[in-house]
């Protein structure tokens, strides 16, 4: 028999908040975390807004020494800042156990960005020796996973996502299949993402890719409305602890939910566009619930992946009507990208902490500026207020650039 995956702890860095009651409050009021951007000059840039992370501080939200904060990139600061309140919430304490038995699996879509871009400006404004020595594991994708787990000594399991947009829900997904196949306890897990930088910014502008309302990017991501124009980048990370219950039990451990089924496909169709019938998506939905050995009928609200662009959230629409049929209609499903913006590869670990939250408190947050639905979108996205409903099942939705579609099943704890 299959050993069973609970939740014990979370942790969030976001434009909402770095403390989860920060965060989950004003995601039930439908507050919105994006405005226009300060941290560089980008007045000439097409796009000048998204949902940054304002005066991040690692030093003042966890045990970390700042020579150390000068060797991570900002994505890596992220990861450990969520992953120390994840680990503080849980009460691991791996010096009590095997550190062999205690791993981690973090997803990012690029990295180290900002490094990247940091060092490129210095090797050619002052040459190749002055580049950084700290610029490769900086910028590296599995710097993040390498980091938490230099920071509380696990020797277990060890390894980085990147499967753009899908990476924190993989990524968790991974790390669940490894507890669950006893090749570890407890794993660390979820997203960071810190890819709203220039070129971040303008590449992504560049492939049209987002919404250009720069006079009002309060209502600029509109996940399933007829107005929607993109998505708004965003930044921060959402980390999570997950363990094997009866481990959990035996060290009485919070336990705030349990994680019942992963599912995971591909379109095969096109780098940056979704499969318009949504068919790899409904094989990823359809997959999870096999796993979870659940019936589709059981699932009370789909957190989904609505990032507000025009393709996107059609396709995601279509999916979840061919895998829940006439149940789909009674489903609640809703967006938090419509407060956060789309935090790349990080943003299945932010929503899987909301999703969380949501068997938690028993109330489904809402997805904001939808005042003119679009027609092709026409199941109950809990429009503009949060919601409060019998909340036992949840199906987490994620899908990324490359045409890759991941699930997460998650469950109310018993």
């Amino acid at each position: 028999m299959a050993r069973r995956v609970v939740v014990t702890g979370i942790g969030v860095v976001t434009s909402l908040g770095c403390e989860i009651s920060a965060f989950w409050d004003s995601l039930c009021a439908g507050k919105s975390g994006i405005c226009t951007l300060n941290r560089f000059d980008c007045s000439d840039y097409k796009v000048r807004f998204g949902g940054e992370v304002k005066n991040f501080d690692p030093t003042e939200h966890c045990d970390i020494d700042s020579k150390d904060v000068k060797r991570m990139d900002r994505f890596g600061q992220f990861a450990v800042v969520a992953a120390a309140k994840a680990v503080e919430q849980s009460g691991i304490e791996v010096s009590a156990d095997d550190p062999y038995r205690y791993g981690v699996v973090i997803g990012s879509g690029i990295g180290g960005l900002h490094e990247i871009e940091d060092q490129h400006t210095r090797l050619y404004e002052r040459g190749p020796s002055r580049v950084s020595a700290f610029m490769i594991p900086k910028l590296m994708v599995n710097a993040a996973s390498g980091n938490i787990s230099v920071t509380w000594g696990l020797k277990g399991p060890n390894s980085a996502v990147a499967t753009a947009c899908a990476s924190a829900t993989n990524a968790i997904g991974d790390a669940y299949k490894l507890i669950q196949n006893d090749f570890a306890d407890v794993m660390i897990t979820g997203g960071s993402e810190a890819a709203l930088t220039p070129m971040g910014l303008s590449g992504f502008a560049r492939m049209n890719a987002l919404s250009t309302r720069n006079d009002d990017p309060t209502t600029a991501s509109r996940p399933f409305d007829s107005g929607r124009d993109g998505f708004v980048l965003a930044e921060g990370a959402g980390i999570c602890v997950i363990e094997e219950l009866e481990h959990a039990k035996q060290r009485g451990a919070p336990i705030l939910a349990e994680i019942a089924g992963y599912g995971m496909s591909a379109d095969g169709s096109h780098m940056t566009a979704p499969d318009p019938e949504g068919r790899g998506a409904a094989r990823a939905m359809s997959s999870a619930l096999r796993d979870a050995k659940l019936d589709a009928n059981q699932v009370d609200y789909v957190n989904a992946h609505g990032t507000s662009t025009p393709l996107g959230d059609v396709a995601e629409t279509t999916a979840i009507k061919t895998v829940f049929n006439s149940h789909s209609s009674r489903l609640s499903v809703s967006s938090i990208k419509s407060q956060l913006g789309h935090l790349l590869g990080a943003s299945g670990g932010v929503e899987f902490v909301a999703s969380v939250m949501s068997l938690q408190d028993q109330v489904i947050p809402p997805t904001i500026n939808l005042d003119d639905p679009d027609p092709r979108c026409d199941l109950d996205y809990v429009p503009n207020e949060a919601r409060e409903s019998s909340v036992r099942t949840i199906l987490k939705n994620s899908f990324g650039f490359g045409g890759h579609n991941a699930c997460l099943v998650i469950k109310k704890a018993d």
